[in-house]
């Protein structure tokens, strides 16, 4: 947009795809589709799935480490950064083992539920959020994700997960996932 605006209804949009995607996928899965592996992961796709499922989880906690960054002057989440990039091979065996537990512990129809609060949530939020609070920026470790860029303002986090779904979303082996 050219007057700086945040596309809203663009996001809004983006998090209603992903959503149905998702219980497509859920929902069209047997128990042993959800136990196969996945292409260029060492999850399956129940726990893929759970993964996809927690970068929208994740929102959350990440708006509200930007709100304080974003306020501060920026050698503050340039050092935070920098320090979660060289913590970035902790993250990495955190990365991987969560979804072999969440999958199990949650189920096929928690994650669902869990989706749909989550994305109803960030909804919500995003209506809510000042136009000035959008342009919040702050560093990120690029290390931890290849969807971080070096500075991300509050609108590019509500477009983070989806971007990381889509991409996840082409690793499953789901019979339709394509679609």
């Amino acid at each position: 947009m050219d007057d700086g605006a945040v596309d809203r209804q663009a996001i809004h949009e983006e998090l209603e795809r992903a959503r149905t995607t998702f219980h497509r996928l859920l929902d069209g899965a047997t128990d042993a589709d959800l136990r196969q592996r996945t292409e260029g992961t060492r999850w399956t796709n129940g726990q893929l799935l759970f993964h996809m499922l927690f970068g929208y989880i994740l929102i959350r906690p990440l708006l509200a480490l930007l709100r304080v960054f974003g306020r501060l002057p920026p050698r503050a989440s340039r050092v935070f950064a920098g320090g979660l990039n060289a913590a970035t091979r902790p993250f990495d065996a955190i990365n991987y083992l969560g979804p072999l537990g969440g999958a199990r512990v949650l189920g096929r129809r928690r994650m669902g539920t869990l989706f749909d609060r989550v994305i109803t949530w960030q909804h919500r939020r995003l209506d809510a959020e000042r136009e000035s609070d959008l342009a919040l920026a702050m560093h990120y470790p690029t290390r931890w994700d290849p969807f971080f860029q070096d500075v991300m303002t509050i609108a590019d986090l509500y477009r983070y997960p989806t971007q990381h779904f889509d991409f996840h979303r082409r690793q499953l082996t789901l019979t339709d996932d394509r679609c």
